[in-house]
């Protein structure tokens, strides 16, 4: 039997993933909130405008993580970051199912079906990796003590 352990990757590779993560944060909070923003998006309906502030504090919760990643990231601390970050996430897409800011009309297939679907995916995994997150962060607490 072979046993394998697992190793992260460098910290170069790492820094360099957390700061593209937070850009691509930053880039899309700017897409979201700017001017036209996201009402230039022609099947969000003005419902959206109750969606926007759990969609705000994703992004915002992605970018101050990646940028403490940046410079500072022990598995736990990146664990607990999983966390929070997993909750926001699933905070709002409990609140696009709930408003469903979706407007489809017109179209000659069902893209609301699929938009549904693609919600409840995003809801399972999300489910999942808060779950992993949360064992990570206490297989780590349990190893430091």
């Amino acid at each position: 039997m072979t046993t394998s352990v697992k190793t992260r990757p460098p910290v170069r590779s790492r820094r360099a993933g957390y700061l593209l993560g937070a850009v691509l944060n930053g880039v899309l909070l700017v897409l979201v909130n700017g001017r036209p923003g996201w009402e230039a998006v022609p099947f969000l309906t003005p419902a959206f405008s109750s969606v926007v502030g759990l969609v705000d504090l994703v992004l915002v919760a992605g970018l101050v993580t990646a940028f403490v990643q940046v410079w500072y990231d022990p598995g736990w601390l990146v664990a607990l970051n999983g966390v929070v970050t997993a909750c926001a996430g699933l905070a709002a897409l409990v609140r696009l199912w709930q408003v469903f800011p979706f407007d489809f009309a017109g179209a000659s297939f069902d893209w609301a079906l699929v938009a549904r679907v693609v919600l409840v995916v995003g809801l399972a995994g999300t489910s999942i990796g808060l779950l992993v997150q949360l064992l990570t962060l206490a297989r780590s607490a349990v190893r430091r003590q």
